[in-house]
């Protein structure tokens, strides 16, 4: 539940992004987004190691976590503009 979470919340963000920011900005906004969005699957990484889960167990997680937000921002503005 918690992975649907954040997928949730990364979509949304992103969606919100390319939606607000104006056409120009969105490569830079898409770079930030990225970046920042990398920090916060990391530091979430970072808890569930904590825990007691295995780099092995938490890694495909959050991969997902990290890469379908992402890939939806991208793909949303490669077919937009």
């Amino acid at each position: 539940m918690r992975t649907l979470i954040i997928v949730t919340i990364g979509l949304l963000t992103a969606l919100t992004l390319l939606s607000l920011i104006p056409k120009k900005h969105l490569i830079l906004a898409g770079i930030i987004f990225s970046i920042g969005w990398l920090g916060l699957v990391l530091w979430n990484l970072r808890i569930g190691l904590s825990h007691g889960y295995t780099l092995a167990q938490e890694t495909p997680i959050h991969l997902i976590l990290f890469v379908l937000p992402v890939t939806a921002y991208w793909l949303y503005f490669y077919f937009r503009t």
